[in-house]
């Protein structure tokens, strides 16, 4: 028991120094995300892929264009 609290309050002199190094602060300046992103060009592959389905699909409802000579 003797030994127990022996090592106990050595861990906590050790640790005490240590206690006054660690500081934590809020920044000065408010943390920014930019979240510019341009998702067009996902959203536009998607939809050519949905229609090329839905033609594969009813080829009778949409007929080949016309070409002109």
């Amino acid at each position: 028991m003797k030994r127990t609290l022996i090592s106990t309050a050595l861990c906590v002199a050790a640790t005490v120094p240590l206690a006054s190094c660690i500081t934590v602060k809020a920044p000065s300046k408010p943390i920014e995300v930019n979240l510019n992103v341009d998702i067009r060009q996902e959203v536009l592959v998607r939809l050519q892929q949905d229609v090329q389905q839905m033609i594969q699909k009813n080829p009778q409802a949409f007929p080949p264009a016309p070409t002109h000579p």
